[in-house]
């Protein structure tokens, strides 16, 4: 059995510690942030026209994301390390899936689903172990599937820890996260770059990207970048 990678444990303890408060704060969070709305809106958009399918909220908290994924038309689940963020968002959510576990080791077949959201749920973990969930997100990823990374931007400079008030977490250049994604077959399709708003201390970055199909050729994939090209256009 893989020995499970040891910044887990503390990161599932921090948010147990703060899941009530954390709640609290996160239950309005999309209101003040258009931006963030369209990103997801057209994440949403693509998943639907490339046919049925499941959609995971990876690090889904306290379940507000997932929710407002079911209501731009996606079947969607979320899945979370912290046992309590769980307990809240089954109580407060209960028409809808939540899932104990680990990005890096879903409890899911190859190619189950058609998207995949991980919203700031990858920001604690420590840039050496970052690739292997990306391959994990591609084993459970249908062909084609769609990939939505929202996560803090380095604005200009390397990979940095920064103290995240809840447990260590990483701001990452843009660039080379979309490259590292690239390493385990994701395709970028399109990107969103906001300013810090009120009381946020840094720069949000957001990635949307494609699965490549084993058999896709580098011509197929700038196509599949110029059909997103309407969906995406909308948020920058």
């Amino acid at each position: 059995m893989t020995e499970p990678l040891s910044h887990l444990g503390p990161t599932a303890d921090a948010y147990d510690s703060v899941a009530v408060l954390y709640a609290d704060l996160a239950r309005d969070a999309l209101d003040a942030f258009p931006l963030d709305r369209a990103v997801l809106s057209a994440f949403a958009e693509l998943v639907r026209t490339t046919g049925a399918g499941r959609v995971a909220d990876l690090g889904c908290g306290p379940g507000q994301g997932t929710a407002h994924l079911r209501d731009l038309g996606l079947d969607v689940f979320g899945v979370d390390l912290s046992p309590v963020m769980i307990g809240l968002a089954r109580e407060t959510y209960p028409d809808l899936r939540f899932e104990l576990g680990s990005m890096d080791a879903l409890n899911l077949p190859d190619g189950e689903l058609r998207g995949i959201v991980s919203w700031y749920s990858i920001i604690h973990t420590p840039p050496e172990n970052l690739l292997p969930y990306f391959e994990e997100f591609g084993r459970v990823l249908a062909s084609g599937g769609h990939l939505l990374l929202a996560f803090f931007e380095s604005e200009g400079g390397p990979v940095t820890a920064f103290d995240h008030r809840v447990v260590t977490a990483y701001r990452w250049p843009v660039d080379d996260l979309a490259r590292l994604a690239g390493e385990a077959g994701f395709v970028e399709i399109g990107r969103m770059l906001r300013e810090p708003g009120e009381d946020e201390r840094f720069r949000r970055g957001h990635l949307l990207m494609r699965l490549r199909p084993a058999d896709a050729s580098a011509t197929e994939d700038a196509e599949a970048a110029e059909d997103a090209e309407d969906a995406v256009g909308a948020v920058g």
